[in-house]
């Protein structure tokens, strides 16, 4: 009898047979089995290691092996809004969930090496070890594995299996060199491999292009896996990743072809379902009656019950089918109610990027298109593809709708300034009781759905949404102006519902107040009865003090609101032209800037960018720009690039050398040489003007702080700091003189408030008054009349100031002589008896020097300086 026969009886179930049987067997065996040993080289020991560690170790080993497989697909999401990933990616946190089934693994495969280390199944077993610590991403002992079986094993298809699983290995390693080279090496060896091989050789190459996203090599490696692919391979899904390739790469006919091979094959629901939505996305259009079909197509999807969960995805795609049409109406309304109909962000985040990117790349209207990047960004993961350029573009936008938003909110502010209060709130009431009334125009026919597209959405009560284009004067009437504000809320607060106590505090306190006791029926009634006896919040009169708070009524603020709108049209132009490449629009933008603003800061930069984009275009319009930059601006740098092209490779030549000097001057100026130290500035300076100029101004002031008053120290830091805004070295230069302010005010607490009595110099008129009084707004309007009835002829300058938490000020400047200071102070108290506006209001007035203001500023020493202005002042001023 043979040593194979008796294996068979010792490893086959040992209740089938009697105990008393098989020990008989045994025994009369037991001769043969001796002779199968590992050793023995006889057919029937080959015969017995063979079949033992095939159908034991092998066998087993290979089982868990396929429930570690069968939890590592089950542990994969597709994501069919891309192209669906070959294999699933391991995952370490998944990976400890399976340990038990690779430990046994390993186990039983290296029991059959250890114990049948001369049966034909040693490089099998040696691969399911090498599998097994694939799985559990130990890379490196998976490595060495496979290449033992490589080096060592005798079988040719062995060796290439192992080579095979090497490449799997290092793609997941991301080692890409190394696992280039296996597929070079296997390549040559593609005549001589067996199918099985072949197969797992062509979709190993799919998956490693895969990772390298060349979906051209993918795809040619997934055709040639095509004829070998087995049941077991998941052909349906193979044949639908193939679709998806070749619809991305533009083939449309080979992608319908292969979607209808998937459909073919019986799959799993959700890849049957997303296999027909996308054969309808390519199906052949050529003739009217092409569209419709597709159409038809689609809307069949739509009424299937089966596909409700779909339905968003269903949209999505006929949003993209309508844009390839042309269609682009068609097309936004299908995004639009993707965005209404689901729930799936990602599909939502995909919507709102197409719905951008038409009003960005076709409509370009960048305002609408930026909310709809900002509810992309919020909407779409991270790691969605080309997450970076989008977000690139979302921030884009973001700075241009920010600097349109200026310019139209503070042209509007500047516009309601010369409105009383009547009328505002009479504008803010009309636009409010317009806007209700679309409200709730819009509710009666609004669908089922707590969803709207951002085109549609208007949430201002003081907008309309009808007539856009008449109402883009007044901020309130334009509705483009108001949806960036939905985003700048989503921004702040996140996507939360609509809800009552929405806000974090209210929420705090609810969730504070629900943890206390239950108040009795009787008070959460008469809670109820009390909440009822209070007013609604009027929602005009919580706009008009926001809106009346923010209309600039001083001469100081209407400058501070026109250079916020200065500064808008020049980012706006450079946004344009530079990020934007809308040449055209970026002309108005520098344009509007130049005949709104002239003189401005940026005025030399504007005709130089104006010059530079005429010069593709216009020579003759290039030409003026450029004689009216050198003509206004002779000694700017952009004159000088202008006349010289090597003008800033030259300037940085002198850097370098205003640097060697500026190091002689510092060292001078170190040592106390303060005379040698202004030398080396000034020979620093004749090399001419340089980015290096703002250091060396300050190294000279630094010398008069050495050389000077503190007071003149002081004030040529604050000039450095305004002539110097935006170089870094200004942070410095503020926290110079901060200290030395600090410093001086130490002294002065220590010496007491010493004011200046010499007079003859420019003063100030102040009125200074409690906080409480608010005479802001009625005190400054009372001066600047004051002034251009009686002093019109000096062009005085009125202004506020906070003094203090508890008192403000309003100040009136340029007094050029004391004589004059003295006038304007006995004909303000002549004239105050009858200034009604001041009537019961609180407040003292007197005049002071510019030094002495300074001074009283510093330290708010009111009583101090009442009393010097008693004594040193006339007393019918007083």
């Amino acid at each position: 009898m043979e040593c194979r026969f008796f294996a068979f009886l010792l490893f086959t179930n040992t209740t089938r047979l009697k105990r008393i049987a098989l020990f008989i067997i045994s025994i009369g065996c037991l001769p043969l089995l001796l002779r199968c040993s590992s050793e023995s080289r006889s057919w029937t020991s080959k015969a017995y290691h063979n079949t033992t560690a095939h159908y034991n170790g092998y066998y087993y080993s290979r089982e868990e092996l396929k429930k570690v497989d069968d939890l590592v697909w089950g542990s994969l999401t597709d994501d069919y809004n891309r192209i669906l990933r070959l294999y699933p990616a391991l995952d370490s946190a998944v990976a400890k969930g399976y340990d038990k089934e690779i430990q046994e693994a390993v186990k039983m495969a290296s029991i059959a090496i250890q114990r049948h280390p001369n049966s034909k199944w040693v490089d099998d077993n040696y691969i399911l070890v090498g599998r097994a610590r694939f799985y559990s991403m130990d890379w490196g002992n998976a490595i060495q594995t496979f290449k033992y079986v490589n080096t060592k094993s005798d079988d040719i298809h062995a060796r290439h299996t192992a080579i095979i699983h090497l490449v799997r290995t290092f793609t997941e390693k991301k080692e890409y060199n190394n696992a280039q080279a296996a597929i070079d090496f296997l390549q040559k060896e593609e005549p001589i491999m067996n199918k099985a091989n072949r197969k797992a050789l062509y979709l190993e190459k799919a998956y490693y292009y895969q990772n390298l996203e060349d979906l051209d090599k993918m795809v040619r490696n997934l055709t040639s896996a095509v004829p070998l692919l087995k049941k077991r391979d998941r052909p349906g899904r193979v044949y639908f990743i193939i679709g998806q390739i070749y619809q991305k790469l533009g083939f449309e006919d080979e992608a319908y072809g292969f979607y209808k091979k998937c459909i073919s094959t019986n799959p799993a629901y959700e890849v049957d379902f997303y296999a027909r939505l996308y054969m309808a996305q390519v199906t052949e259009i050529s003739r009217s009656r092409d569209v419709n079909a597709a159409r038809k197509s689609f809307k069949q999807l739509l009424k299937d019950s089966k596909n409700k969960e779909f339905r968003d995805k269903i949209y999505y795609e006929m949003g993209v089918f309508e844009l390839k049409q042309k269609n682009l109406k068609e097309g936004i309304e299908n995004f639009n109610l993707a965005v209404r109909t689901g729930n799936n962000k990602r599909i939502d985040g995909e919507a709102y990027l197409r719905l951008g990117e038409v009003y960005y790349d076709t409509l370009r209207k960048f305002e609408l298109s930026a909310a709809y990047y900002d509810s992309a960004i919020n909407a779409l993961s991270k790691d969605y593809e080309g997450y970076a350029q989008i977000k690139e573009r979302q921030l884009i936008l973001a700075e241009f709708v920010k600097n349109l938003k200026t310019i139209q909110w503070q042209d509007s502010l500047l516009a309601m300034a010369s409105l009383d209060s009547v009328q505002l709130r009479g504008r803010i009431d009309s636009a409010y009781q317009i806007r209700k009334a679309a409200e709730e125009k819009k509710e009666k026919a609004k669908k089922k759905s707590n969803r709207i597209s951002i085109e549609a959405n208007d949430n201002n009560v003081f907008s309309t949404g009808e007539n856009e284009n008449e109402n883009t004067s007044w901020y309130f009437g334009n509705s483009s102006a108001m949806s960036i504000g939905q985003n700048e809320f989503k921004r702040t607060w996140g996507d939360v519902p609509l809800e009552d106590n929405w806000r974090r505090s209210n929420r705090i306190a609810v969730a504070t107040a629900n943890s206390l006791p239950t108040p009795t029926e009787t008070d959460t009634t008469a809670q109820a009865a009390n909440q009822k006896d209070l007013p609604a919040a009027d929602p005009v009169a919580q706009e008009y003090d926001r809106v009346n708070k923010e209309i600039p009524r001083t001469e100081e603020q209407r400058k501070v609101a026109l250079k916020k709108i200065e500064e808008a049209y020049f980012n706006l132009g450079d946004i344009y032209y530079f990020k934007l490449q809308e040449k055209d629009n970026a002309v108005d933008s520098y344009t509007t800037l130049l005949r709104r603003f002239p003189g401005s800061d940026h005025e030399a930069e504007v005709l130089y960018k104006l010059y530079l984009i005429f010069k593709e275009t216009d020579q003759t319009k290039a030409d003026f720009f450029a004689s009216r930059l050198k003509e206004l601006y002779p000694n700017s740098t952009y004159t000088k690039i202008l006349l010289n092209p090597n003008y800033l490779v030259e300037s940085s030549l002198a850097v370098e050398k205003q640097k060697v000097i500026y190091k002689s001057a510092y060292e001078a100026y170190e040592q106390g040489d303060f005379t040698t130290s202004s030398k080396y500035i000034d020979e620093a300076m004749a090399l001419g003007e340089t980015s290096f100029k703002p250091t060396l101004d300050l190294l000279r002031i630094l010398i008069v702080g050495e050389t000077e008053n503190i007071n003149q120290y002081q004030y040529e830091l604050d000039q450095f700091i305004q002539k110097y805004p935006m170089e870094k070295i200004t942070e410095y230069a503020k926290s110079l003189l901060q200290t030395s302010k600090d410093f001086q005010q130490n002294q002065e607490k220590q010496k007491g408030i010493q004011y200046i009595k010499s007079l003859e110099e420019a003063h100030y008129f102040v009125m200074i008054y409690p906080s409480a009084e608010k005479l802001s707004n009625a005190g400054t309007s009372v001066l600047e009349k004051f002034n251009s009835e009686n002093f019109a002829r000096l062009q005085l300058k009125t202004s506020n100031l906070q003094l203090s938490d508890d008192y403000g000020l309003i100040l009136v400047t340029d007094l050029p002589q004391v004589t004059d200071a003295l006038e304007f102070m006995i004909k303000f108290n002549q004239k105050l008896p009858s200034i009604t506006e001041l009537r019961n209001h609180k407040f003292n007035t007197f005049v002071i020097t510019k030094d002495n203001f300074d001074i009283f500023y510093r330290t708010k020493g009111l009583d101090e300086y009442l009393r010097f202005f008693e004594k040193n002042y006339p007393a019918e001023v007083q």
